[in-house]
């Protein structure tokens, strides 16, 4: 019987998975060169990340930003080419990330967010589209 893995319960733990989870995103065939091209600082960017993540999980108030406008953005600079098999392949690497690492009830609830997420921002970049 494996050991039980511990639970995300803290920005320490988030930063474990953000880090795990983007270096696996920028060797990916999709989206590594996505977000390759994208991402200019990538220590401040997994640092924004992170605080996003803790303020989603354990309702900090260290997040500044907007994901629906960044992503946004990043599609009108793609050409309107980001599709939901991106959104697909982020999810699916961002729970093979979490299971490796985590189990829990907060594990669970990041599953469950970033699938929601990755939900609306989909629907908010096909929006930007046709205005």
């Amino acid at each position: 019987m494996k050991p039980k893995k511990k639970d995300i319960t803290n920005r320490a733990d988030i930063q474990i998975l953000v880090r795990k989870f983007y270096k696996k995103i920028r060797s990916e065939d999709t989206l590594g060169p996505i977000f390759n091209r994208t991402i200019k600082n990538w220590p401040a960017h997994l640092d924004h990340i992170t605080d996003f993540w803790e303020s989603s999980l354990f309702i900090t108030k260290g997040y500044q930003g907007n994901p629906v406008t960044a992503h946004q953005k990043l599609d009108q600079q793609e050409n309107n080419s980001i599709e939901m098999n991106h959104f697909g392949i982020w999810i699916n690497l961002w729970i093979a990330t979490i299971n490796e690492l985590y189990e829990g009830p907060i594990a669970d609830l990041a599953i469950r967010r970033a699938r929601n997420m990755a939900s609306i921002l989909f629907i908010k970049i096909f929006e930007a589209r046709s205005n």
